[in-house]
């Protein structure tokens, strides 16, 4: 336990700038996620492609975003957070550049998947960051803000189209320079991207980092910058007896010496990682407008709609970040969980319950209302929970000498699922219809539950150095 002097000597001025510049990944990982979105008619239009932003192309991105996060975790450990971080950086402007100034499909296709790499990296680099940076005390706090930068960033790429568009007639029309709206779209990123990459010239080294490449020096003015001298060389020591003296961090880390099997604390990451998406939150996100047009309201009001549920996306991020560091992780995972599963519940009932017209589209008449009331609970509920809640987690969860290769494999776990559900929801449609995918999801969410109770351990308050997995 930290005492009070110790305490009083943080730099929090420090701690939050640095925190929020690592965040500024997560604004980019949603904008660039979201943009997408408002250019499928340009894309196909410009390169004569009907496959161009359809799903196999939004998922060939998430691949993108597996095996970034999947490298970035291990390159990590060998170059350092805030180099990877800087790669992620350079990787979204280049990425953002050519997406806009491509001339043929590959080259659209090649340019995104450059940009998955950097969301996946930036995905896990982000809270791990942060987590080795942040006391303990308000750890969970800070590295909940890269999921309202998740949700801002994929928010204001939706306005971004939206006022281009408006601004040029459509994004097909040219805008500026005699280039077409869409264009513009993807060149928006530019803005936060490099301000994403200058930033990064301004934050220090992850201590962790510094100390495991036998830095302890330059760790320790880290420390004391960020904690003060009284407690800089504690903490040195701490991290050093919590990495093994014997050897670099390795994947083989991750094999129990004793029992010859996988740890325990690794198949929590994948879990963790896994459950996030298979209660079908990006369904909600890639096929919101398909339900509520289906739903019977306008193109205009389901606008309007995502608009509503991305408030209450970051209203129910901002009650996470000022109640994770009181009641903990955990209480916020299980409850989470136990509200997803009777909201996705009640969409299944109407669902169930509505009629089908001529053309195959759901009416759902009286069950409408319980759809849209019941799908906005349920966007609530995962953003104050699993949304944030996962990613903290993995960011502090893993003891030192394993960090880097457990969030390789949990990352790519996170993407891999990510993928596997987009992927498989337009089959699910067509195959067993909107009410039996839902079903599945409810089923996702009511045995993430039973894996909450079982399988999680708290890790509220503790120290990094202090985790054992």
């Amino acid at each position: 336990m930290e005492s009070s002097a110790t305490q009083d000597k943080d730099n929090q001025g420090f701690i939050l700038f640095i925190s929020i510049v690592a965040t500024i990944g997560g604004f980019l990982f949603g904008f660039d996620s979201g943009v997408i979105n408002g250019t499928v008619d340009g894309l196909q239009q410009a390169f004569n492609s009907q496959s161009v932003g359809t799903g196999f192309n939004v998922s060939s991105m998430l691949l993108g975003c597996a095996v970034g996060a999947f490298f970035a975790g291990r390159l990590a450990d060998i170059y350092g957070r805030r180099t990877l971080l800087r790669i992620a950086a350079i990787c979204f402007v280049v990425s953002a550049w050519g997406s806009g100034i491509a001339g043929s499909s590959l080259e659209f296709v090649l340019y995104r998947v450059l940009g998955g790499l950097a969301v996946g990296g930036a995905s896990v680099m982000a809270p791990a960051y942060i987590s080795e940076v942040a006391p303990a005390r308000y750890r969970g706090m800070l590295t909940t803000i890269q999921q309202i930068a998740i949700i801002s960033g994929l928010f204001l790429s939706f306005c971004s189209n939206y006022l281009l568009a408006e601004f040029a007639g459509a994004s097909t029309a040219v805008l500026w320079m005699d280039f077409s709206a869409w264009r513009w779209m993807f060149w928006m990123e530019l803005i936060p991207a490099t301000l994403f990459l200058l930033m990064l010239l301004f934050i220090p080294e992850s201590p962790r980092f510094l100390v495991l490449k036998g830095h302890s020096e330059i760790a320790k003015q880290v420390l004391t910058r960020l904690y003060g001298s009284t407690a800089a060389q504690r903490k040195i020591d701490e991290i050093n007896a919590s990495l093994a003296d014997d050897h670099k961090p390795r994947f083989a880390d991750l094999i129990s010496r004793q029992t010859g099997k996988v740890r325990r604390i690794v198949w929590v990451g994948i879990g963790l990682a896994t459950f996030q998406q298979l209660v079908g939150i990006n369904v909600v996100f890639y096929y919101g407008a398909v339900l509520w047009q289906a739903v019977g309201f306008s193109e205009s009001d389901a606008l309007l709609i995502n608009v509503i549920s991305g408030g209450l996306s970051i209203a129910a991020c901002v009650i996470t970040l000022m109640v994770i560091d009181k009641i903990g992780r955990k209480p916020l995972l299980k409850w989470g969980s136990v509200g997803m599963t009777l909201t996705l519940g009640l969409m299944v009932v109407a669902f169930s319950n509505a009629d089908t017209d001529g053309a195959g589209k759901l009416v759902m008449g009286e069950w409408g209302p319980l759809a849209l009331i019941s799908a906005n609970a349920y966007v609530f509920f995962f953003n104050m929970s699993w949304g944030p809640v996962m990613w903290v987690m993995l960011g502090e969860m893993f003891p030192n000498q394993i960090r880097g290769s457990g969030l390789a494999v949990s990352g790519l776990a996170q993407w891999g699922s990510n993928f596997l559900i987009t992927m498989t929801f337009p089959l699910l449609l067509t195959g067993i219809g909107l009410a039996g995918a839902y079903g599945l999801y409810t089923l996702g969410a009511l045995i993430s539950i039973l894996f909450v109770v079982k399988m999680v351990h708290e890790t509220k308050g503790t120290e990094l150095e202090d985790m054992q997995g």
